[in-house]
């Protein structure tokens, strides 16, 4: 009989997964843009509005705000007394970091222990901050996509060879474990313990928190992209909104960093009978470039503030 290493198995399947979806992606996408002239697509992008990058620039600033809740929230959890100015440092950098490099358990958690560390906390209680950040991201997924794909289930691609016909279903259960999430908190007494996974148990007050500023941090993400397409797309925002998040889920299944090429598919496939590839292609650039790429460089700058400020403390105390 064979003797098969399913864990093994598992490790080599999932980077090999990841590898074809981008293959596949980069397919898709050179199948599509192939009418036009990279012209086109430089045209489109120089096309898009002034005043609308600068609103997709000011929705970016207000998302990163959104996303330094979740570590306020999560020092609240763990009840220690830390300042929101360096829970927010903390946010920004690893988010701004993990969004544009992907593997986030990785790099977001690394530089989260890099800051907490530092600031004294303990291993325990910088394990219980990452694992309420990981465990809020999905929440906010959960809540975000199952409302929008609940109000406006959208017909899901052939092409992505998903079980089901429309995102209905899907909405459907996002939203009961978001809601059994909730009814557990209020009327649960402890944290569910699923293998490995920890699910912790929060006050009603904060679990509430905790989803608002989550749904609300994925909707301002969705704002980003759809106020670059003002100009050219048909549908309201939360028609638009369901497209957004069904690609976001088929990028973070494909454990391709920042869901590169992925994410741009589904959105092609799903937007472009009713807008121009090349213009779609065009608002994906500067999508990238506003809300990845942007903030990754501003997430360095302060990072390497923060070491030689933090280099030259050290110095001063030990002289």
């Amino acid at each position: 009989m064979f003797n098969i290493n399913f864990k093994r198995l598992a490790q080599i399947a999932s980077p090999l997964l990841g590898l074809f979806l981008f293959g596949f992606s980069i397919w898709a996408i050179a199948n599509e843009l192939r009418q036009y002239h990279y012209l086109e697509i430089v045209r489109s992008l120089q096309a898009i509005p002034k005043e609308y990058l600068l609103l997709a620039l000011v929705l970016t600033i207000l998302n990163y705000f959104m996303l330094t809740g979740y570590d306020a929230l999560a020092v609240q959890y763990i009840r220690h007394p830390l300042s929101y100015p360096k829970t927010a440092l903390a946010a920004v950098i690893s988010y701004a970091v993990s969004n544009s490099i992907g593997f986030a358990l990785l790099t977001g958690s690394a530089i989260r222990y890099r800051f907490y560390s530092n600031w004294k906390l303990s291993a325990i209680e910088i394990g219980n901050i990452i694992a309420f950040c990981n465990l809020s991201f999905w929440l906010g997924l959960f809540a975000a996509g199952g409302l929008v794909f609940v109000l406006e289930p959208l017909t899901i691609p052939t092409l992505l060879r998903l079980p089901f016909a429309s995102v209905h279903p899907i909405g459907v259960i996002f939203l009961l474990a978001v809601v059994a999430y909730l009814v557990w908190n209020i009327v649960g007494r402890r944290s569910i313990r699923i293998g490995k996974l920890v699910i912790p148990h929060l006050p009603a007050r904060l679990s509430l928190a905790q989803i608002f500023v989550t749904s609300f941090d994925w909707a301002l993400a969705g704002g980003v992209l759809y106020a670059l397409l003002l100009s050219s797309i048909p549908l309201s925002y939360p028609g638009f909104f369901g497209i957004y998040m069904l690609a976001q889920i088929a990028a973070l299944i494909s454990n391709v960093p920042g869901g590169l090429g992925v994410f741009e598919t589904v959105i092609l496939l799903l937007l472009s009978p009713s807008v121009s590839s090349a213009t779609l292609f065009g608002a994906l650039l500067a999508y990238r470039g506003i809300y990845y790429f942007l903030p990754l460089g501003v997430a360095v700058l302060l990072l390497g503030i923060y070491e030689l400020h933090r280099r030259f403390a050290n110095k001063s105390a030990s002289s």
